[in-house]
């Protein structure tokens, strides 16, 4: 059996340059350059190395050679992975399913520029493939975050046998994993109606966004104080010093979430702002995981029975 010296730290940088590749797609769709490359992939513009001519050439070319960098990596990730570790390992099942949602992005990621969803396309098509590809993107970290995690000392977890527990995590990934994913919806909608210059008396699909704009930020309260709640429960239940630590960290990430997503109104979206934003929703989603992955874990220690005024009052 090969070393498993440096895979964690390897898997943790993996992990960082897919962030990386998301934030710089969100560049992307935020200034039109979805095209910037024309109807080709995974060349640009026919040519492997072009002569990135314009801003929007160069941005969605600088996209390419990230993803491309991020896929080899998530490649070298799954080979080490089966040299390294024993059949069974978690970090084996991490890296496989990092794996496959690799594939599924760069697949998603071809369809919307052979299939011109991008720049002014305000199609519904896009909003559903949008949909898509921040769920399969969330996935993808998610693996990526468990493979470095399992790597580094994490235990397994299950939602079965969890009871109550089990369904108060499952329900708060499913309520974050919609919240996101409609974020991003609503982000592709702050694009073309500020970047673009469309108006919804041009676009009935962007007037259906801008509509749906108006829900976000109360769902996004309501999310983060649930997931507070359960932050503060698991702190209190599983006193343990690193689900405190998950629990403090998934807090105050809500909270920043909560600041940038005013700000980035207040402001009226523009790029840096909704990069930004979409840092911390991931930062969000991957803070939900790794304490789902704590509280839920295989071999924790079982949960001691508290009182709301003890989830309140931290003791």
């Amino acid at each position: 059996m090969r070393s498993t010296k440096h895979f964690s730290a390897f898997a943790w940088a993996t992990l960082v340059v897919n962030v990386f590749v998301v934030l710089w797609g969100a560049v992307v769709r935020a200034t039109g350059s979805g095209a910037g490359c024309g109807a080709h992939w995974p060349t640009c513009d026919g040519e492997i190395v072009p002569g990135l001519q314009s801003s929007a050439q160069w941005i969605e070319y600088t996209h390419r050679l990230s993803s491309g960098l991020a896929l080899l990596m998530v490649i070298i990730m799954l080979v080490w992975a089966f040299l390294a570790y024993e059949g069974g390992n978690p970090v084996r099942k991490g890296a496989v399913a990092s794996m496959f949602f690799m594939i599924l992005e760069s697949l998603v990621g071809a369809a919307l520029v052979l299939f011109g969803w991008v720049e002014a396309d305000d199609s519904m098509a896009r909003v559903y493939i949008m949909g898509v590809h921040l769920t399969n993107t969330l996935l993808l970290l998610g693996s990526l975050f468990l493979t470095a995690y399992w790597a580094s000392g994490g235990k397994p977890f299950t939602f079965h046998g969890q009871g109550a527990l089990g369904w108060l995590y499952g329900a708060g990934i499913l309520a974050a994993l919609l919240l996101v994913v409609t974020g991003a919806i609503i982000a592709l909608g702050d694009s073309l109606f500020l970047q673009i210059g469309l108006t919804p008396d041009q676009s009935p699909v962007l007037a259906g966004i801008l509509t749906l704009r108006i829900y976000h930020p109360i769902t996004s309260i309501v999310v983060g104080l649930y997931w507070m709640l359960i932050a503060r429960y698991a702190a209190v239940a599983r006193p343990s010093a690193t689900v405190q630590k998950a629990s403090v960290t998934l807090i105050v990430i809500i909270l920043l979430s909560w600041a940038a997503g005013f700000i980035n109104n207040w402001l009226h979206a523009p790029v840096t702002m909704q990069v930004i934003h979409l840092l911390l929703a991931d930062l969000f989603w991957l803070g939900i995981v790794w304490l789902s992955a704590l509280a839920l874990a295989v071999d924790a220690p079982r949960a001691r029975q508290v009182t709301w005024s003890q989830v309140f009052s931290g003791r």
